[in-house]
């Protein structure tokens, strides 16, 4: 079976600077794909690659061996779902009214009874429900980042009436959220692979990338320098190396890496 979404050899430039050079990306349904590196990697701007945000400079991108350039809007938003790190808005819109956005124009036989359901259930699954009839403007920042997610989430269920092999990708989704809601996406995010989306996240704690991905890709300086499964990839050398920092990776008894400083 073909990949869902399949990067060859990308690579994107702003002026004289390179920002992706040569990566090359599978994405499966039913995996968990996530990426980590440090500041400056390359791992937005290739998340922007794959979600046909940034046109690449050299290589192609693909969904279903279809040029992302090529995918009309109304069907690349009905492929694939886009949480990016931060979402700005300036309307005065409710919580639940941000939620509906994500359903609108997307779909096929929906009435709106249905649409109404879905919107229902993405405002559960992340937790904000309560504040559907809250203004956007006055949520935390992670509320408002639970919405944005409540959104994604109703805009695959509206999708998947026309595409069945879908696509999110998560730019970050974690860094404004508390500790209880952080695992909670991630497991939402899981459960969505469990039933055939292919997921890609970027995510900065390694212990948290290391428990929930299948896979891991690793960004140094706008390249894919390792890739592979979380206890093959994972090591003291990687880290010095791409991080530059001195940590020791230990196994827990799952044999799931985790990373602990050492004591100078």
């Amino acid at each position: 079976m073909s990949a869902y979404l399949e990067a060859l050899s990308v690579g994107y430039r702003v002026g004289g600077i390179v920002l992706a050079k040569d990566v090359t990306v599978s994405l499966s349904g039913g995996r968990v794909t996530v990426i980590v590196g440090p500041n400056g990697a390359g791992k937005s701007t290739l998340v922007k690659l794959l979600s046909g945000e940034f046109a690449t400079a050299t290589g192609h991108v693909r969904y279903g061996g279809e040029d992302v350039r090529s995918i009309p809007p109304w069907r690349l938003a009905c492929l694939r779902a886009v949480l990016p790190q931060a979402s700005r808005l300036t309307f005065p819109f409710t919580a639940g009214e941000i939620v509906r956005i994500g359903l609108d124009g997307i779909g096929r036989g929906l009435s709106r009874a249905d649409r109404a359901a879905m919107a229902s259930r993405a405002l559960e699954e992340a937790d904000v429900a309560h504040l559907a009839g809250r203004m956007y403007q006055s949520l935390s920042g992670g509320e408002q980042q639970r919405t944005q997610f409540a959104r994604i989430l109703a805009q695959l269920a509206a999708g998947r009436t026309i595409a069945e092999r879908q696509v999110l990708i998560l730019d970050e989704p974690i860094a404004s959220l508390d500790l209880k809601h952080q695992l909670s996406l991630l497991e939402a995010a899981r459960r969505l692979a469990a039933d055939g989306v292919a997921v890609l996240a970027v995510l900065h704690d390694l212990n948290l990338a290391a428990a929930f991905a299948d896979d891991l890709l690793v960004m140094s300086q706008g390249r894919a320098v390792a890739r592979g499964a979380p206890r093959d990839v994972v090591t003291d050398s990687m880290i010095a190396e791409v991080f530059g920092v001195d940590l020791t990776v230990g196994s827990a008894p799952t044999d799931m890496p985790f990373v602990l400083p050492r004591r100078r």
